[in-house]
């Protein structure tokens, strides 16, 4: 017999809101003077933006690391504010969520360094609103998805069972790890359809 969902878990980029890599390069590009490519390069070429995920490094390093890499210093603000450019709330998916929080814990899990998540409500107001201290950023678990140690590590905090949690993703590898890991977990194409699969699992 099936345990029931106590807990339904959202990626946040690409779920519960939209991310434009570009938006974000072009951003800092303009703040540091800097050619897109190079900023490209420096937070993803380099592996950098991968080990901050994983918690490798913390958020001072990373930064100390990213303004070498571009050959300008680039300060918390700079990079929030090049952040929180490139991310576009999905309103409708966050309507849902809020709907399955009148009768489940809701919380997000979202491969990221701890600079978003401390600073959500500056990035993403209505994610902040919504799930409140629940997001969770893979660094503070010290490793990202889809390896099952992010996702356990996350219901350890919540006090949560994998065979009662429902986990949302866009990408297939992460749903395949949630999977793996023991939890309940849905690819997300759209809001139609995750309304559907919601209403089939009775969570709205």
């Amino acid at each position: 017999m099936t345990a029931p969902i106590s807990l339904v878990l959202f990626d946040m980029e690409g779920v519960l809101s939209h991310y434009d890599r570009a938006v974000r390069t072009e951003h800092l590009a303009m703040l540091c003077a800097k050619p897109p490519e190079a900023v490209r390069e420096a937070i993803w070429g380099s592996g950098l933006e991968a080990r901050a995920d994983s918690g490798e490094i913390g958020d001072d390093d990373y930064l100390a690391a990213l303004g070498e890499l571009l050959g300008c210093p680039v300060s918390r603000d700079m990079w929030l504010a090049s952040r929180r450019a490139s991310i576009t709330p999905n309103l409708e998916t966050l309507a849902l969520a809020t709907r399955v929080a009148r009768n489940r814990t809701i919380a997000v899990l979202t491969n990221n360094c701890r600079l978003v998540s401390d600073h959500i409500g500056y990035l993403n107001p209505p994610v902040a609103q919504v799930f409140g201290p629940h997001v969770y950023a893979t660094a503070s678990l010290g490793v990202a998805k889809p390896a099952a140690r992010a996702y356990l590590g996350c219901l350890e905090r919540l006090g949560a069972q994998a065979s009662e949690t429902f986990f949302i993703d866009d990408s297939d590898t992460n749903v395949s790890g949630a999977l793996d890991a023991g939890l309940l977990a849905y690819k997300f194409v759209n809001a139609e359809a995750l309304a559907e699969e919601l209403e089939q699992r009775q969570l709205i």
